[in-house]
């Protein structure tokens, strides 16, 4: 990570923040805008499944096709189309129509959620809206009724499961202007998240993914080892086997009591907000699972865990979650833990998928950086 950044670019670089409205949708896929290019992103197509390379045009083609076609599957304008826009963990493209018609039509990833998950995603989402006090994307159900369209095309492996979204206006907020606000504001979204997962009653068979210790440390890690991680070599592995032992002795003392630990968003940061006229909308729901509440937190500063501004965002994100729902000092103070859980979670992630060109523009110093973040945390905690 290059820290002689000014902070308004390092926001702006690791969420992918844009100026248009349209590339700002991308964030409904988790993963950065297609042909963004402010001087510090890759400019292409960013962010691809483990087993479709970016160069692998013909995969791109043949998801092009799949998309137009599942387009058959809604009640839409006449000359409807689809046109990617993101390709990350899942495909987005932006649906338009010569009439002015838009909305978001998401290709899922084959494999990575089951269909029963992905119901179980929008379920939440639409109970967030009616009842949470969180303003969520609307669903737009098929000509059969169904949210869920599963689709296939010749020369693509699998069925994959898509979703078209409402298209919303808006943007994201501004690195230009103050974090910290926006930051206050993440935390009494945040809140107001947990406070619902706490009340709702779960669907029979709700299935979501899990962020726990096992996520991250356990056999099979979600993303991977951080071991595998790039560069992580003989003089960083006994610093982070530290920090991964320390926080494992402390999640376990922290425990999961359900005021602690439940259904949250888990990629909660300043990309997945949508603001327009004073409204603000959390979108990109595709990571939703269990976890302890705090982990939200640490989602916010992915990938810049190591900033200075890091201290004054986490006040603000704390003074606006209080505002919503309370947080005791000691959960406070576990704060650092997460953060850490989190960013050795990152690690792996760069480490499980070489072929993303922001992974790889990060690949060269986040061991590094991931080291002395644990030498810092250990030297509070060990």
């Amino acid at each position: 990570m290059r820290h002689a950044k000014a902070a308004d670019a390092l926001m702006q670089e690791m969420h992918g923040l844009s100026e248009t409205a349209e590339v700002t949708l991308a964030g409904l896929a988790g993963g950065r805008p297609i042909g963004s290019n402010d001087g510090h992103k890759p400019t292409g197509v960013t962010g691809m499944l483990s087993d479709e390379a970016t160069s692998n045009k013909p995969m791109l083609n043949r998801l092009d096709v799949l998309a137009n076609e599942a387009l058959t599957r809604w009640e839409l304008p006449a000359g409807a189309h689809a046109r990617l826009i993101n390709l990350s963990e899942n495909a987005t493209y932006l649906v338009g129509a010569p009439c002015g018609f838009r909305s978001i039509l998401r290709v899922h990833r084959e494999g990575y959620h089951s269909r029963n998950a992905i119901a179980c995603e929008l379920e939440w989402l639409r109970a967030l809206k009616s009842d949470g006090g969180v303003l969520t994307p609307d669903v737009i159900a098929g000509r059969d009724g169904e949210l869920i369209q599963t689709c296939a095309v010749s020369g693509l492996a699998g069925e994959r499961h898509t979703v078209m979204f409402a298209f919303i206006e808006g943007s994201e907020p501004d690195p230009d202007h103050d974090l910290a606000r926006s930051f206050e504001e993440l935390g009494e979204i945040a809140a107001r998240t947990h406070l619902h997962s706490q009340t709702w009653p779960k669907p029979e068979g709700f299935e979501r993914l899990v962020w726990d210790v096992d996520a991250v440390f356990g056999s099979t890690p979600t993303w991977g080892n951080w071991r595998d991680g790039p560069n992580v070599d003989g003089s960083l592995r006994p610093v982070l086997e530290k920090a991964e032992e320390v926080i494992r002795h402390r999640l376990h003392a922290f425990g999961k009591d359900p005021d602690r630990y439940g259904l949250i968003h888990a990629d909660m940061r300043l990309a997945n907000l949508l603001i327009d006229n004073g409204v603000t909308r959390l979108i990109d729901f595709d990571d939703c699972g269990f976890s302890w509440f705090l982990y939200d937190f640490a989602a916010t500063i992915s990938f810049i865990e190591d900033h200075p501004q890091v201290p004054r965002l986490k006040e603000a994100w704390v003074r606006g979650y209080r505002k919503v729902r309370a947080l005791s000092a000691e959960e406070e103070a576990e704060l650092d833990t997460f953060i850490m859980l989190r960013r050795m979670a990152l690690l792996a992630w760069i480490g499980s998928h070489a072929e993303v060109p922001y992974a790889r523009e990060l690949s060269p110093h986040f061991a590094q950086g991931t080291a002395k973040l644990a030498q810092t945390y250990l030297s509070r905690f060990s």
